[in-house]
């Protein structure tokens, strides 16, 4: 189960990587033997108790600490106060230490972690970040530093941060991978890009691990609602719960149960946006027909969904129906002349029925847009080559090459 909000702790106590073979704890740089700290920490895969009790049980020892004179010392008794489990001494000895000695790169992964654990975010950022000038190469420290920049509001870079931790193998351990990927697919679905992110959330579903918070959190990702789980007030979270738990159904391969759980929130909230789009996404890949119909009654609900209005022609496009799909391509470029996938789908839409000078202009005016975007390169191919442009055919098929690699299982998208 998860408690998203109270997922941290878990972060600091149970950061494990592997180390000759053995599990290695880098709060003690040693298997994990210390008895008193596991028997705090230990948990179930994504809960935590309150940092705050735990600060406070040992908060008076700081009254009686005496600052050593010299960082030899200084270092020995924060590393015995941390193995002790004496967390605000340890943060003190450790600050000092490195006071001292500023490349000492241990202190400072160890003084992040338990500046992590004492929820004192933006310090812990600040000390990771001074671990990575002297240990480029570390995932869990950028892992863990994209946890603070999380907690601090700075999502652009704390989902860099966890993505590169996370392709570097900071999720190797399942408890690991369930905290970042986690928050992998909040920060997506915070920054508005809402289909990464329910792939991400797909996790779960494959995992069979389940919360009524990552319900809501998939439904505002698939709802196209950019906030965190923790920024949806109470009278919003009705919809996207109900939506998340039937998208999780979709997700983990129950499709009677799912259809039979959208059916349910069409009847609750007919006029509600996004959910007929929602469904039809879903069963693009596997029934597109079926997904058409939902993108239609997606407009009768919204009529200026953006999303639905390229959406419903690119899906006609993908079952050979251009006749079918050009008046709705015409509406989506004129309504957003300046959104790419609205200027493909009326390029192709063009392009297929005959009209090849306008449909390649309009191709060539959503490649300004996003360079990048495979699905235009292959497009302009086509119609280069319908129209006998023979070396612009091969320049964008060469370009299609370049980036559809490592994309063998891509699901054409506009």
């Amino acid at each position: 189960m998860i408690a998203g909000r109270r997922l941290r702790t878990v972060v600091q106590s149970r950061w494990v990587q592997r180390r000759n073979g053995e599990t290695w704890d880098p709060r003690t740089r040693k298997c994990p033997k210390i008895k008193k700290m596991q028997q705090l920490f230990r948990q179930g895969p994504l809960s935590c108790p309150g940092r705050v009790a735990i600060v406070c049980v040992f908060t008076a020892s700081l009254v009686a600490a005496q600052a050593p004179a010299n960082f030899e010392e200084l270092s020995t008794r924060a590393t015995t106060s941390r193995e002790q489990g004496n967390l605000p001494l340890a943060i003190q000895l450790y600050s000092q230490a490195l006071q001292l000695n500023s490349k000492w790169a241990e202190g400072w992964w160890f003084l992040g972690s338990l500046q992590y654990g004492s929820e004192s975010f933006a310090a812990a950022r600040d000390a990771l970040s001074r671990y990575l000038e002297l240990t480029p190469n570390a995932p869990p420290a950028l892992a863990l530093r994209g946890l603070c920049e999380f907690e601090i509001g700075e999502y652009s870079p704390a989902l860099q941060d966890i993505q590169q931790g996370i392709a570097g193998g900071a999720a190797n351990q399942p408890r690991n991978e369930q905290i970042l990927r986690y928050h992998e697919a909040q920060l997506l679905a915070r920054l508005g890009r809402f289909d990464a992110a329910l792939k991400s959330y797909s996790f779960f579903a494959e995992k069979q691990i389940s919360s009524p918070e990552l319900f809501l959190a998939i439904g505002l990702a698939g709802l196209h609602i950019p906030l965190l789980p923790k920024e949806a007030a109470p009278d919003q979270q009705e919809l996207p719960t109900a939506a998340g738990g039937a998208t999780f159904q979709f997700l983990s391969g129950r499709d009677h149960d799912a259809a039979e759980a959208f059916n349910a929130l069409f009847q609750r909230f007919p006029s509600a946006v996004n959910v007929h789009y929602l469904f039809g996404t879903l069963l693009y890949t596997t029934d597109p027909d079926s997904a058409i119909d939902q993108f239609r009654k997606e407009l009768e609900v919204s009529p200026e969904n953006q999303a639905a209005q390229v959406m419903l022609p690119w899906a006609m496009l993908m079952r050979n129906r251009p006749v079918e799909a050009l008046p709705y391509a015409r509406t989506a470029a004129e309504n957003h002349p300046h959104v790419a996938a609205a200027q493909l789908v009326l390029g192709r839409a063009l392009a297929e029925t005959g009209t090849l000078p306008e449909g390649i202009e309009h191709l060539e005016s959503a490649l300004k847009m996003e360079p990048t975007n495979l699905e235009i390169h292959i497009a302009l191919a086509k119609a280069y080559s319908r129209a006998g442009r023979d070396g612009d055919a091969r320049r964008e098929r060469l370009s299609c090459l370049e980036l559809a690699k490592g994309e063998a299982n891509r699901i054409a998208q506009p």
